[in-house]
C-alpha cells in the first residue's frame, strides 16, 4: 500500500510556540502539510498522528506495522526513555525512520542517546522539519525498489 504513517510524540503539538530557538517556528500542522504535499507528488498518502501518551504511540505502531510503505516517527522525549516504544518498533514489518528536529548530539547529555533508534533503519537529526521530507523520500524510494 502506498501509504506512509507519521507519528509525532509528546509536546510536538506545541511546535512553533515551544522553544522556537531549538525546534523552529514551523507548526505541527505546517509540517504535516509539507509531508502530505511532498509524498502526494509520488502518489503516496500520508496519515499523521500526534500523541502525548506512550500507550497511544504504541497502539499506533501496532495498528500500522504491516501493509504500508513505512513509518516516520519522532517519539520526542520518549526516544530517550521508552523500551516499550522500541519493542513496538522492532515488531514493525515495514521500514521505520526516526526523525528529530534538533541535533541530538548538540543537546543535553540525556538527549544524546536514542533508545528507539535501534528500531529504525535510519535516524535523521538536526535538519528541522525538512528531516521529515528526507525520511519520506527514503520510504518512497525503498517502496519503489
Amino acid at each position: 500500500m502506498k501509504k506512509i504513517v507519521v507519528i509525532h510524540g509528546p509536546n510536538l503539538n506545541l511546535l512553533g510556540e515551544r522553544e522556537p530557538e531549538v525546534y523552529g517556528h514551523t507548526t505541527l500542522s505546517e509540517i504535516n502539510h509539507e509531508i502530505e504535499t511532498f509524498a502526494g507528488k509520488f502518489g503516496f498518502t500520508v496519515s499523521c498522528h500526534q500523541s502525548n501518551s506512550e500507550g497511544e504511540i504504541i497502539d499506533l505502531l501496532q495498528a500500522n506495522r504491516t501493509d504500508i510503505a513505512g513509518i516516520i516517527i519522532n517519539a520526542g522525549g520518549f526516544s530517550h526513555t521508552s523500551v516499550a516504544i522500541l519493542d513496538a518498533l522492532l515488531a514493525a514489518e515495514v521500514p521505520v525512520v526516526e526523525v528529530h528536529l534538533s541535533n541530538l548530539s548538540r543537546r543535553e547529555e540525556f538527549r544524546q542517546r536514542s533508545i528507539t533508534a535501534r528500531g529504525a533503519v535510519g535516524l535523521i537529526s538536526g535538519l528541522g522539519w525538512r528531516g521529515y521530507l528526507l525520511a519520506a523520500q527514503y520510504l518512497i524510494d525503498s517502496f519503489q525498489d
